[in-house]
């Protein structure tokens, strides 16, 4: 009777302590975290902007004192707004659109004479590095317009559509357009245009 305690409690014992090995051993696969779910924003805020010079003239500014300043199709400085797209399983791709306002006036103090213009831009950008991105895309322009403020012409252009190709280190950049303008009276002018470019989304990436 003795010895069949004693083996009966051996059996016991051998048994839990061979399933607090099996517990100790048995992994558990926890849920992914809500941070971990929630880092992934495939659509941010994108702003933008640039100082652009460049193109043909299409103006000019004769001062009293004999001196002159041109207006250049390509010259401008640009804000712009939009959304930049990343792609889940490939996120060094990044789509980007904007829309901004391009403008340019002269130093005359008694004349607002101006260039604007409203850009439309969509580019699809890789990732080379973590800080480095390459884009290409086109661009457009509407309404174009030379506003002399009464002391000259004003001239209209029609709606035109070009390219742009960027390169960028960590949010500043350097741009090139191609396209050109043509005025009311169906003359063309090439609005090519280089550009130092300023952008980045909200929320930033982390």
């Amino acid at each position: 009777m003795k010895k069949f305690l004693l083996l009966s409690l051996l059996g016991i014992g051998s048994y839990s302590v061979a399933e607090a090995q099996v517990s100790d051993s048995t992994l558990v696969v926890a849920p992914p975290t809500v941070e971990d779910v929630s880092d992934y924003k495939p659509v941010r805020f994108l702003l933008g902007g640039a100082f652009e010079f460049g193109g043909d003239e299409v103006g000019t500014v004769t001062f009293t004192n004999g001196d002159t300043q041109s207006i250049n199709a390509g010259q401008g400085v640009a804000i712009a707004v939009g959304a930049e797209f990343q792609f889940r399983k490939l996120e060094q791709l990044r789509l980007r659109a904007t829309i901004g306002y391009k403008y340019v006036t002269t130093a005359a103090d008694n004349a607002h004479i101006r260039l604007t213009r409203v850009p439309l831009h969509f580019t699809a950008n890789w990732m080379a590095t973590e800080k480095i991105r390459l884009g290409a895309g086109v661009v457009k322009h509407q309404a174009i317009k030379l506003n002399a403020d009464g002391i000259g012409k004003n001239m209209e252009f029609d709606g035109s559509t070009g390219a742009i190709f960027e390169i960028a280190y960590s949010g500043i950049g350097v741009s090139y357009t191609i396209m050109n303008y043509k005025d009311q009276d169906n003359n063309t002018y090439s609005a090519n245009a280089l550009g130092v470019t300023i952008s980045g989304v909200l929320p930033k990436r982390k």
